[in-house]
C-alpha cells in the first residue's frame, strides 16, 4: 500500500512541475559489464548537505533495483554536480501601436515580463570508470526547484527525478 501512495504522489509531483532530461553517452561502452557502483568521495554537488542526502538515498534505492551493487571496489563511480538558475517568467503582458493608410502599415510590440523568475535546478549524473573510458554515461536533469519546500516533498522530488534520469540507463539499442 505504501508503494502505491509513493507512486501516486510521485507522480502527481512529476506531473505538477515536469523534468527535463538530456542523456549522453560513449557509444562502445559495454554496459552489462558494470555492475557494482560506490560515489566519489569528493562530490561537491552543489546542494545542501540534506538535500545532496536525499539525491544519493533516491540514487542508490534506484541502482539497487535495477540490479547495481554499491561495494568499496566498484566497477564504476558516481559523481553529481548541480547548480541554480533562474528562468524568466514565460508570462508577458503584450503592449503593441500600429497604424497604417492607404494599404502600408507599420507596428511596434513589446512584451513585458508579469510575475517573479522561477528558480530551477539542473543536477548532472555522471558514471565513470577510470580504469577504462573515463567518463562513460551521463544525465543532466532540470526541473523547478523551491528552496522554501517541505523536507517530504523535497524527497519526494528527487526520488521522481532520479526516476526519470535512470530511465535512460542503460542506454536502448537501436
Amino acid at each position: 500500500m505504501k508503494i502505491i501512495k509513493l507512486f501516486i504522489l510521485i507522480l502527481c509531483v512529476s506531473s505538477c512541475a515536469p523534468i527535463y532530461v538530456k542523456y549522453d553517452y560513449e557509444k562502445t561502452t559495454n554496459f552489462s559489464d558494470y555492475k557494482t557502483y560506490n560515489f566519489f568521495s569528493n562530490i561537491d554537488s552543489g546542494l545542501n548537505e540534506l538535500d545532496e542526502e536525499r539525491l544519493i538515498s533516491a540514487l542508490e534505492t534506484k541502482l539497487n533495483i535495477m540490479g547495481l551493487q554499491k561495494t568499496e571496489h566498484a566497477s564504476f563511480l558516481i559523481d553529481i554536480k548541480s547548480e541554480a538558475f533562474d528562468e524568466n517568467s514565460r508570462s508577458r503582458l503584450g503592449v503593441g501601436v500600429g497604424g497604417g493608410n492607404n494599404g502600408f502599415g507599420g507596428g511596434v510590440s513589446v512584451g513585458i515580463p508579469i510575475g517573479q523568475p522561477n528558480v530551477n535546478r539542473r543536477i548532472t549524473v555522471e558514471f565513470v570508470d577510470d580504469s577504462k573510458t573515463g567518463l562513460f554515461w551521463q544525465a543532466i536533469s532540470e526541473s523547478a526547484f523551491k528552496h522554501n519546500e517541505k523536507p517530504e516533498k523535497r524527497e519526494v522530488r528527487f526520488q521522481a527525478i532520479v526516476e526519470k534520469m535512470m530511465e535512460g540507463y542503460p542506454p536502448k539499442s537501436k
